[in-house]
Formats: C-alpha cells, structure tokens, sequence
C-alpha cells in the first residue's frame, strides 16, 4: 500500500484527532492512529475506548488498505518536517512503514488494522442540527464549572437537556452551578444526556470558529459529532443528573450591579491576601459601593478594597471563594454583571448585565461561612 500526503495537512488532521489518545493505556494499539485510505481519500481514527474521534483528508493513492501506526512517533516526525509531499510505502505483510521525504527517508512499525477496536456506529439515533457556534458557547460557559469527584458521576460531564423550548446546558461541582440556555437550538422531543468531561474538551479544542452546521446524534449510550470533516463519538454518562433546578434560590430582591472588569482584577489583587485553602473574599455592600477584603491570620495578611457599584437591597456583608467568583466572571463577556443575594447563607446568583433574546446565562455560587 503506497500514498502521498501533504506534511502540513496530516500533522493538521492528526493533532485534531490525536487529543483522544491516552498515555497511560491497557491496550498498545491505541496508542496508534488507524488510517484508512478508500478511494483517494484517508481516513484517521484515534479511541480510548470511551471516546473516539476520526478525520479526512485527500491523498495520492491508487489501491486501498488500513494500517495502524504509532501516534507520537508519526508526530513527532511531522513536526520536524517543513511543508512537502510525503510518501507512505506499507508493507501489508510485516505492517512497516516507510516514510519519504524530500531530505531523507524513515522507517517505523505499524501494527495490524483488524487488531484495532471497533468504532461505535449510530444506530437507533435521535438527530439535532445546530450552528457549531452554539455548541462552542455551551461548552465554553459550563465546562469551567464541572466536578471532578468521581464518586458522584454525574456531575463530572455537562447535561445537556433538548426540549422546544431549546437547548440548555448545565454543569455543577456542588460549589458552584451554570446554566446556559440556548432558545435558537430546538429539538421536537424531550431527552436529555450527560457528555464526560474528556469529550467536551475535545470537541471545543476541534470545533472551527465560523458559522458552520454541526450535526448531533444520539442513543442511550453515545453521542455523535460531526461537523467538517471531524467526527467524535463519546460514551455518555450513564447517571442521573441532580435536580439543579432545585438549588437555584428564586427570591432574591438585593441587586448588585458592577463592572466585570474592575470586580474581577479587585477579586485577583485581595485573593493573593485571603487564606490559601478556602480563597475566602468577603464583600460589605452599602450604597453605592461595595468593599473587599481578606484575610490570613495565619501569616497576618489583609487586604481591602471599595469599587464603586449600583445596589439595590439591604446592607450586607458575604463570603465567597475568589476563585470560584474569577473563573465565573472570565466566561462572561459583558461589561457589566449583576449579583443577585437573598441572604449571606444563600447562594448568589450572578448574570450578564446585559443579553440576548437567544441566550439565558446562569450561575450559582455558594457562600463561604463568615467567622462570627
């Protein structure tokens, strides 16, 4: 089996796909890329068992074949490689590979295609259509926010629930909680399913940033992506997702308005003074400014600062964790946010300032006790 390929265009497809491999596998061949070459065009193939991804792109090539060749020496040898044609020669019967170049040659040892694990196929599928800019706000708004706590399944992936309402995107780690809704992604039927953590990575790592379609598909067990000439398939999580809805408080009539910008690089200067395991802030809300402070008594640190704000409610004083409040405010790209607070032991609510008729962002972070 012989083909020609552009170095750049391969390296290109490669590391879109390359993301899904594993260095700590059970499994030598998925270490490998599986190419597959039908009719002048090649197809890559990169899984980890729960997650698989696969790309296409033109070769030179007159007959067709499968072969699975090491993903990090191929790579590697690509990135050394200025753009060019290179040649793959494969010896179907030993499985070695012989790359050439214009400066030289390289030979390495791929490993039988029949060996490679099978890629899930959709079958008894629903099917969702929507822009591939939907799919990467969804994922860039929730993804910050999903647990890590393995013992709680659920939440280690974004759920994504489709109604005719539209689609909505959730993510919680217990201490903080997004909730995206999109109202321009329809879907006729309601279901709802869990995508892992690894996955979504991925995909926002793969998604191109134009206004083109991506197509979802899904079963009771996997999700399929395709958009371009990429498709990612995923294992769901199979758990049910707590009721989120539950935890978001509903009466909050005191209403902080401030700008993001000011808010957030307050929030990282007084952090650096807050204790280094609970990142605890406090904010003292009268009038029209807000102050605030840390502290560490345990190296006698402190730090305080007053923003000016707009506030409308009663006096109050709250904790929270800075970080939590930071990777918040940074998926926010509006100039101003509103907080909303019921009371110093209840969640607050925070949302842009500002929106759009298709868009409705919500996030939930919970306090932090303050020492009496």
């Amino acid at each position: 089996m012989k083909f020609i390929v552009s170095t750049s265009q391969l390296l290109k497809q490669l590391q879109i796909v390359g993301g899904v491999i594993s260095s700590n596998t059970v499994l030598p061949i998925l270490e490998d890329f599986l190419f597959d070459i039908q009719d002048g065009k090649l197809t890559i193939f990169a899984t980890d068992l729960e997650n698989s991804m696969s790309t296409t792109l033109d070769v030179e090539a007159k007959t067709n074949g499968r072969i699975a060749i090491p993903a990090k020496i191929l790579i590697e040898t690509l990135k050394t490689l200025a753009e060019q044609p290179l040649t793959f020669n494969i010896d179907e019967k030993t499985f070695g590979v012989e790359l050439t170049s214009d400066n030289g040659k390289y030979k390495l040892t791929g490993e039988n295609a029949s060996d490679y694990p099978k890629i899930p196929s959709p079958e008894g599928v629903s099917t969702l259509e929507l822009a591939t800019s939907v799919l990467t706000f969804g994922i860039s708004k929730t993804l910050f926010a999903v647990s890590n706590d393995d013992l709680r399944p659920a939440m280690t992936g974004v759920y994504f629930n489709l109604s005719e309402e539209g689609l909505t995107f959730v993510s919680t780690d217990a201490h903080k909680l997004v909730r995206y809704k999109r109202k321009d992604a329809k879907s006729d039927t309601n279901t709802s399913f869990i995508v892992p953590k690894k996955a979504l990575n991925l995909l926002k790592n793969a998604l191109p940033n134009d206004d083109s379609k991506a197509i979802v598909r899904y079963n009771q067990s996997n999700a399929f992506f395709e958009f371009n000439n990429v498709n990612l398939i995923c294992r769901l999580i199979d758990a049910k997702y707590p009721d989120y809805n539950a935890v978001i408080p509903l009466d909050n009539q005191n209403k902080l308005t401030i700008g993001r910008y000011d808010f957030q690089n307050s929030l990282r200067r007084i952090s650096i003074f807050s204790n280094k395991t609970t990142h605890q802030v406090v904010l003292s809300i009268k009038g029209s400014e807000v102050t605030v402070s840390a502290q560490d008594l345990d190296f006698s640190n402190e730090a305080k600062e007053t923003i000016p704000c707009s506030y409308d409610g009663e006096n109050m004083e709250i904790g929270f964790n800075a970080k939590f409040l930071v990777e918040m405010l940074n998926v926010l790209n509006t100039d101003e946010i509103v907080l909303q607070l019921s009371s110093p032991t209840k969640a607050g609510i925070i949302v842009p300032a500002t929106g759009d008729d298709n868009d409705d962002l919500l996030m939930l972070v919970m306090p932090v006790m303050l020492n009496t």
